[in-house]
């Protein structure tokens, strides 16, 4: 007699219900949920599920990966330019070294350009100490009283070398005018003797940099600094032009003198280069008027600027120029392939 219910199957030998459990059995072995609707309403996930999942789970983890290579080549490139700014004073110091040793001149004078570098180096040095002073202000939100103290103290310093530089040019122009105390990709920027006053008022160094670091500056602001960088690119251009002048002018006098006379040592090619030396007398005053103009622009730039503004303002423009010395050491230890 049939033991089941009218209609059902004996489950003792239904071959498809044995598979079924025993794909059950598999999926709980390893851990999986099978795919049964029943099971799902039971709270249990489904295959789709489980694989998303399991992505999910691998993208974090690759996540965690790149955050942590991230973190260790943050970590390397502050090694990297900690070593960079200790390269840099040795390069500075060696530098002043072979600049006051390699052309040593006999004459009083050349001893007063020379020891420009020297003063120099200590001035750097005393700026960046003030600079990261003032750095150390912003940072801790100090009051506009003394953020002003440090930032005066700051130009302070800024007219000082000014004025060594002054006394350097009148003792030896040319020295000056080579840029010797710099690192070779300052000189190769530099404008008579120094940067350009335009640099630092033109996209994308000063201006983007205050509108995204700064309080936003005001429009009367923007058009205020417009104004200034105008006023010194026509200013620079005149004396870009005096200096060309000056060069032509000695270039004709030199090659007269040439071609009046077969011999350097006649009468007539002697006061021919005494009037070139004569000329070049002037290149004292156009570095004298360089520096004057700098200077202008600087103390016009501050006058537009509220406290905080020029506060950090002079940071960026600290930071900006410690950039551009630190090419030279990115230029030296750059990769390098060979010519085939």
């Amino acid at each position: 007699m049939d033991c089941a219910s009218p209609g059902g199957t004996d489950t003792s030998t239904d071959p498809d219900l044995d598979k079924n459990q025993a794909f059950e059995r598999g999926h709980a072995a390893a851990g999986l949920t099978p795919p049964d609707s029943s099971h799902k309403s039971n709270g249990e996930l489904g295959p789709k599920t489980l694989r998303r999942l399991a992505q999910n789970r691998e993208a974090a983890r690759r996540s965690r990966l790149r955050k942590k290579a991230y973190v260790q080549q943050l970590e390397s490139s502050g090694l990297r330019l900690a070593r960079l700014e200790q390269e840099l004073q040795r390069a500075r110091q060696q530098g002043f070294l072979i600049s006051t040793l390699g052309d040593q001149p006999d004459s009083e004078n050349g001893d007063a350009a020379s020891s420009f570098y020297v003063e120099h180096a200590r001035w750097l040095e005393e700026h960046h100490k003030q600079v990261d002073e003032l750095r150390a202000a912003v940072g801790a939100h100090a009051g506009d009283g003394d953020l002003q103290a440090i930032v005066d103290t700051v130009m302070a310093r800024c007219d000082e070398i000014f004025r060594l530089k002054g006394a350097a040019a009148k003792a030896d122009a040319f020295r000056v005018l080579s840029g010797t105390w710099g690192t070779p990709v300052e000189r190769c920027f530099l404008w008579l003797g120094g940067f350009r006053p335009s640099e630092l008022l033109m996209v994308p160094t000063i201006i983007v940099l205050l509108a995204s670091r700064l309080e936003p500056l005001t429009e009367k602001q923007l058009d205020s600094i417009d104004v200034l960088r105008r006023s010194s690119l026509q200013a620079e251009e005149a004396l870009s032009r005096e200096m060309e002048a000056l060069r032509q002018s000695v270039t004709e006098t030199v090659a007269a003198a040439g071609s009046s006379s077969l011999s350097c040592s006649d009468d007539d090619c002697t006061g021919q280069m005494a009037v070139a030396v004569g000329k070049l007398g002037a290149m004292e005053g156009l570095l004298r008027q360089a520096d004057d103009l700098r200077l202008r622009i600087l103390e016009e730039t501050r006058r537009v600027l509220t406290t905080r503004q020029c506060a950090r303002a002079v940071l960026v423009v600290t930071d900006y120029f410690s950039r551009m010395r630190a090419l030279s050491s990115l230029w030296i230890a750059r990769p390098t392939t060979g010519v085939n």
